[in-house]
């Protein structure tokens, strides 16, 4: 009989569960499994339990985990057996054509560049196995804890992508709405990229105080008063350069579209997980002739864009540790699943600690 491991699953839409399934063993010429040491709860597993990308049966949950090299394919050099190694939630092959056009997170079909917990198992198991590793594998620096590395995996690289696609120009004015960990990594994004003026959005205080922690000149309220409003004032009423949308709702994306300049830059990293349709505001577009662009990206998967991720951390560009507001062992995953859905208890991170 096979090795048993235990996984967390998604055994129906609104319904998960552990369970046992055979530890991944071989890993293929070109793959590896991973003995998982630590992970993160993203707010979109809790969007897929709920059914947004569709029925899953007995899926793997989780994209983002860190650990340690059990077994590696034939083809794999760039790293051993014994390393730890970090993983991006993006794992493309780097061969089709959408990869080598560019577009590495739509690898071979729309959003195929995300396979763990969409396309195959995800990585909330004690074992996981990584596609393309020589492209997807990258060391963990020994100057870094797990814990460190782990957010590379999908919240700095989705955040930075947030702030990469806007188009910030060296001094301008960025907006950034919502300041849950993809749009507290998109405010340190928009700081390192240059801008003159970081104007986050959110209302919750603890996440308000972050975002000034991350590099926010200015934090709007907007449940205090009107958004865009607020962002025109503080742009002597020509709007932002550029806006970040990182929370996936119908407003903060109208908000975006009004809140920036003719020829400005609005840039999409959140996940609109309910409707049919997301709606732009006609007369705000320019009734469809403002020169704005709108950029939508998951974010690229990849070694080498994880290896420039890990570097940002040894140097002490960014800590994004902070977001760590709580720590569960992974037998109590099902209830970090449960806080991250309702926001209990200021929860912004959920760490998950893997024991062998």
């Amino acid at each position: 009989m096979a090795d048993m491991m235990r996984a967390f699953v998604m055994t129906g839409i609104g319904e998960v569960a552990f369970m046992d399934k055979p530890r991944p063993t071989d890993p293929g010429p070109n793959g590896a499994i991973i003995k998982t040491t630590r992970g993160l709860v993203c707010t979109s597993d809790t969007h897929t339990v709920k059914g947004a990308i569709g029925e899953r049966k007995n899926l793997t949950l989780g994209h983002e985990a860190v650990g340690i090299v059990d077994r590696l394919g034939s083809e794999v050099q760039s790293v051993q057996e014994g390393d730890r190694v970090a993983v991006n939630a993006i794992t493309p092959c780097f061969q089709c054509d959408n990869c080598i056009r560019g577009y590495t997170s739509q690898c071979r079909e729309m959003l195929g560049g995300w396979k763990f917990a969409n396309l195959k198992d995800g990585v909330f198991a004690e074992y996981f196995h990584v596609n393309s590793a020589e492209a997807n594998l990258v060391r963990i620096p020994d100057s870094l804890t797990d814990e460190q590395a782990v957010y590379t995996c999908d919240m700095m690289s989705t955040g930075f992508a947030g702030a990469e696609n806007a188009a910030i120009p060296m001094g301008g004015t960025v907006a950034v709405f919502a300041q849950g960990p993809v749009g507290l990594m998109a405010t340190v994004g928009a700081r390192l990229q240059g801008a003159g003026l970081v104007i986050a959005v959110e209302t919750v205080p603890q996440r308000q105080e972050l975002a000034k922690q991350f590099g926010a000149d200015e934090v709007v309220d907007f449940q205090e008063r009107d958004a865009v409003e607020a962002i025109l004032e503080l742009t002597d009423g020509q709007g932002v350069d550029s806006s970040i949308e990182a929370l996936g709702g119908q407003a903060t994306f109208e908000m975006c579209i009004k809140a920036t300049r003719p020829g400005g830059t609005i840039s999409n990293v959140g996940y609109h997980g309910d409707g049919e349709y997301v709606k732009i505001p006609r007369q705000a577009w320019g009734v469809g002739m403002s020169d704005m662009t709108i950029r939508t990206a998951l974010c690229p998967g990849g070694k080498v864009r994880m290896r420039r991720l890990l570097r940002l951390l040894e140097t002490g560009r960014v800590d994004p540790t902070p977001m760590t507001t709580h720590t569960f062992a992974f037998e109590d995953v099902e209830q970090a699943f449960h806080m991250m859905d309702t926001k209990q208890d200021g929860i912004i991170k959920p760490l998950i600690e893997f024991s062998h």
